[in-house]
């Protein structure tokens, strides 16, 4: 079963052991609750300075609040509205180092500063997203979002 590793402190070295560790816990399972739980636990126990990880799942043109790890979440999110919602209309991952500065922002978390979201796609439709807020302004970078984007391909094979 699963064990807390310990990182090396090598940014790309240790997101590939946690994509790693993402495949290892889904194989072969199938429920997709049990899968997202999993997968944002991962995440929690993997970044640091973090305040929320979870996943918005789309449902009847909007998105549903799905498994997480943090404080309680708005739970409806609009399509097109907030980094959440900009992320499905734009079909690309929001990263914002600023959340105040960004137009429409809902604020789920007063304590959030900045976040990324990676929209989430199964055979071209879209399925949610990845939600990852921080309260350090400028906390996920351009290495951030590349592994963080390869982490959402590896769970979408477990979710299809």
């Amino acid at each position: 079963m699963f064990e807390q590793k310990n990182y090396s402190g090598e940014k790309a070295k240790d997101y590939e052991l946690l994509i790693k560790q993402l495949d290892a816990l889904s194989e072969g399972e199938n429920n997709k609750i049990a899968l997202l739980s999993n997968a944002s636990a991962l995440l929690n126990q993997f970044l640091t300075e973090v305040n929320w990880v979870g996943f918005y799942l789309w449902e009847e043109n909007e998105l549903i609040l799905g498994p997480f790890q943090g404080l309680p979440a708005c739970i409806r999110i609009p399509y097109g509205k907030g980094v959440c919602g900009t992320a499905v209309s734009e079909q690309q991952t929001q990263r914002v180092d600023d959340v105040h500065a960004f137009p429409g922002h809902i604020a789920c978390d007063g304590a959030t500063n900045s976040e990324i979201v990676v929209p989430i796609t199964i055979n071209n439709q879209i399925y949610g997203v990845l939600d990852i807020d921080s309260p350090i302004n400028n906390r996920f970078d351009e290495e951030d979002q590349y592994f963080l984007e390869k982490f959402v391909l590896h769970l979408t094979k477990h979710l299809q």
